[in-house]
């Protein structure tokens, strides 16, 4: 894999002007592939018509740096999508009351920094901070603007629980449901015995390895099963799935008790939409859109890849404008209402805040000891309601109702995670919301 990188990046330096190789450090050790930062020279991917083929990104690593650059603006391009509609009328939007760019703090190390630099250094696409009862800055970077769409990863759990949540309080779905209540077929798996609750908190203890850099890992085979990238050259994919129903059928083992473990696993959101489609009888881009996309007043179209059988990939696969994740951000932190309306469910909004569910990791123990998480959401402080929507490669929703704070910020990390890009992000946005909490 270096070797190809290695290729593709010397290629890439034929075709730039000396005075354009300026870029990040492209490689470290061993085959982790770095990217270029918004105040580097762009690399010319997918640039001319047609661009050349060194310029494309590589089906395997489309979603890798450096080609995540691009791509995750360009999903639609990349891999087959399902539309989410929006709304037929746009809710208002207000136009930033100024900029943070040169809004000065000290960074981690205690060096000083400004919010600007800080969207540098972590590769970010689009940001948008509300505090104090307004937008306070609003900017778009590596070619983004305010109609584009950009994929949210894992931010995606969050949406489709807030669309759950609607179903939760129609009385089609019951957290206390055993899961085969919906799909009868989960009665082989690892899942028999396991509750709604469970699969919403990540506390079933069915067995699925969440390692992003093994390629044989179950999330690497989700990624072939998804549609999102063919088997790895030299692994014997012959018995691995094609779908994603298809991958959830197949995970029979139950290596733990139900709900005496908190693990992260993306399956989860997967076997929770599949029972939001048996339910409802829909698809998972139209309950998306009739219970929370058009609700909310989205002025864009957002999008949603989809396997081979045409289901929309609800761990990972929503991509969406900056705006219209921000009207989703302002919704969570208003407890649900929209223009006097209730678009999520209060009831949903306080137990993602401030639900029972007390399990969490030792690693995440540590950073918020008052934290859990709970229906697809990461909770910093149950007790003040803080929570997050995050997403691998610097993707991320803010709530914070104690101040009053919610930001959204699109990125494309080199990494799938980096302590040190998400230390700079949050020391920025916990200057920014003391700065106006005070």
């Amino acid at each position: 894999m270096q070797s190809q990188f290695l290729c593709v990046v010397y290629r890439l330096e034929l075709l730039l002007e000396p005075a354009d190789l300026q870029f990040d450090v492209m490689f470290q050790e061993g085959d982790a592939v770095h990217s270029y930062k918004n105040s580097n020279p762009a690399p010319p991917i997918m640039s001319g018509s047609p661009p050349p083929p060194e310029m494309r990104p590589p089906m395997m690593d489309w979603d890798r740096a450096p080609w995540n650059r691009w791509a995750f603006q360009h999903v639609r391009e990349v891999v087959p999508t399902a539309a989410i509609r929006r709304a037929q009328t746009a809710s208002a939007w207000p136009e930033a009351a100024g900029s943070l760019v040169e809004f000065g703090y000290d960074g981690p190390d205690g060096t000083a920094m400004t919010f600007g630099q800080m969207l540098d250094d972590t590769y970010t696409d689009a940001v948008l901070v509300w505090a104090d009862g307004k937008v306070q800055h609003e900017s778009y970077h590596n070619g983004m603007d305010a109609q584009t769409l950009h994929l949210l990863q894992s931010v995606s759990k969050s949406l489709t629980s807030a669309a759950a949540g609607s179903l939760v309080a129609e009385g089609l779905l019951r957290p206390a449901a055993l899961m085969t209540e919906y799909l009868p077929e989960l009665e082989t798996t690892g899942w028999r015995g396991a509750t709604l609750q469970h699969v919403l908190d990540m506390t079933s203890g069915t067995r699925f390895s969440e390692t992003y850099t093994q390629p044989d890992s179950d999330v690497g085979k989700m990624d072939t099963a998804a549609g999102w990238k063919p088997a790895p050259e030299g692994v014997d994919a012959s018995d691995w799935p094609t779908c994603i129903w298809e991958q959830i059928i197949g995970l029979t083992v139950a290596e733990v008790a139900h709900g005496t473990r908190f693990a992260y696993r993306s399956i989860e959101t997967d076997v929770l939409a599949h029972a939001m489609e048996r339910v409802t009888g829909q698809r998972l881009p139209q309950i998306l859109s009739q219970r929370l996309w058009q609700p909310l007043g989205c002025a864009e179209d957002a999008s949603i890849t989809v396997d081979r059988s045409g289901y929309g990939l609800a761990c990972g696969g929503i991509s969406a404008s900056l705006r219209d994740m921000a009207r989703f951000g302002l919704a969570l932190l208003h407890n649900g209402m929209v223009e006097g309306r209730q678009v999520i469910p209060e009831a949903w909004c306080q137990d993602i805040r401030h639900g029972a569910h007390g399990l969490f990791n030792a690693e995440s123990d540590r950073n918020w000891p008052e934290g859990r998480y709970r229906n697809q959401f990461w909770v910093e402080n149950s007790r003040l309601g803080r929570h997050y929507c995050f997403g691998v490669f610097g993707q991320m929703v803010m709530v914070a109702p104690d101040t009053g704070t919610m930001v959204v910020k699109l990125s494309s990390w080199p990494d799938f995670l980096d302590s040190r890009l998400s230390g700079l992000t949050m020391a920025g946005l916990q200057a920014v919301e003391l700065a106006f909490a005070r």
